[in-house]
């Protein structure tokens, strides 16, 4: 069936690239996905870089993307996807073996939609694409559209913390983080080897950079941008 010929109908089949540096996977999937009328495999890539070329070419609508690859790996290839003009449509289910919370900030991060184990069962594959392609967003095994807002939230938090503290110089971002873990400034500058009138300076400083009033705002902010969580303190 020619994809252009059907693209403008409501029944246009799914169209999936593969995208994994193992020929026999591929081969694994294209066998599952041919025999579904409503999905067609428009072409296949055996690592990162040529994913993106083939996404270029046959602009499809899910790419089922392996995270290990050679050249460029999975989650460089989403990004590169998920940012190139005219793939904006194109949604990135990201297969791996592995399942730490790691490759789904990252795969997340670089423009995922979906992030599914390889040893998921034929329907549970089927399925992912279905919704991935519908526009949804999906994670696996059983993690839901609520928690990849939570994780997805909190990366942009990390990155507003990070913008937050790009006014402090290093030396300030370590005396932040002692005052968030309730040192005294004699214990600061003990701690860091200065005075301490030193020590007072550089908090004073941390405290006008940040538009903090007083020094339990400095505590609070510490906590909030990550330099000091409750394992630390």
């Amino acid at each position: 069936m020619n994809a252009a010929a059907t693209s403008s109908s409501t029944n246009a089949p799914i169209k999936v690239l593969l995208a994994d540096d193992e020929g026999l996977v591929r081969s694994g999937f294209k066998v599952l996905l041919d025999v579904e009328d409503d999905i067609m495999v428009v072409g296949e890539a055996t690592n990162g870089a040529e994913a993106v070329e083939r996404a270029r070419a046959t602009r499809p609508d899910v790419v089922l993307m392996d995270i290990r690859m050679p050249r460029l790996d999975g989650i460089q290839a989403t990004s590169q996807i998920t940012k190139t003009h005219g793939l904006e449509q194109v949604r990135v289910l990201i297969l791996t073996t592995y399942d730490t919370d790691e490759y789904v900030f990252e795969a997340l991060e670089a423009g995922a939609s979906g992030f599914l184990l390889k040893d998921a069962g034929p329907a549970e594959l089927l399925h992912a694409i279905r919704v991935v392609a519908a526009g949804d967003a999906l994670l696996a095994p059983r993690i839901t559209r609520r928690l990849i807002g939570q994780f997805t939230a909190q990366r942009s938090a990390a990155q507003a913390a990070e913008d937050r503290l790009a006014v402090l110089t290093q030396r300030e971002r370590e005396v932040l983080a002692l005052v968030g873990q309730g040192l005294s400034n004699n214990e600061i500058g003990t701690e860091l080897f200065l005075s301490p009138a030193t020590a007072r300076t550089h908090v004073s400083h941390a405290m006008v950079k940040l538009g903090a009033r007083d020094r339990a705002q400095l505590v609070v902010i510490a906590y909030q941008t990550g330099l000091v969580s409750p394992n630390k303190a």
